[in-house]
């Protein structure tokens, strides 16, 4: 990896800064940092366990506020997350022994679905509903799934964690946005030790990063507390759009 200087530090705080604010309000925070570390000649793994290093100090920042402010609870709410962070686990295990490749084909469309699902059911958490599932149930099998998907491959898990609260669980969006952050936090860090313990981490650069990631996610998350579902909504709708493009592209689907 070619030596960094000052600039490109700076502007890694700052792209690290703006990723967690959006990833805080409506995920898609990984489209601005990954491409960015790639971008300093960095090889692909350790881009992306950097990017775990980052992203975890931007949902551990956003989750913390959340927490603050009442907006989880964490006594009816654990098993989930345990059950999450074992998903996150295996997930991380499972990719050193498999290629993805099939998840990369079929996930634009999924995300795509979900940005149409949002842009076209504008009354989908406005406000608190029965959930279907219970806790346990959604725990055991949704829980474990999605912490898996985050572990296993990753982009998209905030969108799928956030509709998966409002449609089954019943949450506003606003609660759902706060408890998809603390779902994320649990999966971040299951993938963050497989990192660890692969020794693909930039530390500097992860550090700094997650400082910026910190500040932004911060403010994010007072965003969401502020504004609620009039940001949230139409935010989710725009970043699924551009995962699908980005998502796409990446694949050469573009490529006439």
């Amino acid at each position: 990896m070619m030596e960094l200087g000052f600039e490109v530090f700076a502007l890694l705080f700052m792209a690290a800064f703006v990723a967690a604010f959006i990833d805080a309000i409506a995920g898609g925070g990984g489209l601005i940092t990954i491409p960015a570390l790639l971008m300093t000649g960095m090889p692909p793994a350790m881009a992306l366990g950097t990017n775990k290093l980052q992203a975890f100090g931007g949902v551990l920042s956003a989750s913390a506020y959340f927490l603050r402010k009442k907006a989880v609870d964490l006594k009816s709410f654990w098993f989930i997350l345990l059950m999450i962070f074992i998903g996150g686990l295996l997930g991380a295990l499972v990719i050193q022994r498999l290629d993805p490749g099939f998840i990369k084909m079929l996930l634009p469309f999924l995300i795509l679905a979900i940005g149409l699902y949002f842009l076209f059911t504008p009354k989908l958490g406005a406000d608190d509903r029965k959930n279907r599932i219970s806790y346990a149930a959604f725990a055991l099998i949704f829980g474990t799934g999605l912490g898996f998907y985050d572990g296993f491959f990753g982009p998209g898990t905030g969108s799928l964690m956030n509709l998966a609260c409002v449609l089954l669980l019943g949450f506003n969006l606003t609660k759902s946005t706060a408890h998809t952050k603390v779902m994320n936090l649990s999966s971040n860090f299951a993938a963050l030790l497989m990192f660890l313990g692969g020794g693909h981490i930039v530390w500097s650069v992860g550090l700094v990063m997650m400082a910026g990631a910190m500040l932004g996610a911060n403010l994010g998350a007072k965003m969401v507390m502020s504004r609620g579902r009039q940001l949230i909504r139409p935010m989710v709708v725009v970043m699924s759009f551009i995962m699908t493009l980005k998502l796409c592209y990446d694949q050469g689907w573009f490529n006439f």
